[in-house]
């Protein structure tokens, strides 16, 4: 089984230090710190960028891209765009608000059936409408 992670799983667990983490939180990187070890862990471009973005030392962007550079990284094809674009307006339609990246997220894995590991409450508000796949730890399964 593969994951696609999130930005918001990387920054909590990479930006943020253990001992500041409460409980739920421990749990999500706990939970990525698994699927990174066993290989379960995939990205896709845009969320490299999101990753890499705001990195202020040039040291720390290299070492970064340098590991996030062994991740397997799901291909995104013209579709998946178009595929985005139709999970938009049908959230839209349903007066839910997505941002482009999010949604392109969402039709990656779609295309893959690959499940999306987040906190961004965002996705909570996709999966009625579309068809997408939420990963959570097993303590919250």
């Amino acid at each position: 089984m593969i994951v696609l992670v999130d930005t918001t799983i990387w920054s909590l667990a990479l930006r943020r230090r253990p001992q500041a983490l409460g409980g739920q939180d421990r749990l999500l990187v706990e939970e990525w710190t698994r699927l990174v070890r066993s290989g379960e862990a995939v990205l896709i471009g845009p969320i490299r960028q999101e990753i890499l973005s705001g990195i202020r030392h040039e040291t720390s962007f290299a070492a970064l891209q340098k590991i996030l550079g062994d991740f397997r990284y799901l291909e995104i094809i013209p579709s998946d765009y178009d595929q985005a674009a139709r999970f938009f307006n049908l959230c839209r339609a349903h007066g839910i608000a997505g941002t482009a990246i999010d949604l392109l997220i969402c039709a990656v894995a779609h295309r893959f059936d690959v499940p999306i590991f987040t906190t961004d409450a965002d996705f909570q508000h996709f999966s009625p409408r579309i068809k997408i796949r939420l990963h959570a730890p097993p303590a919250e399964r």
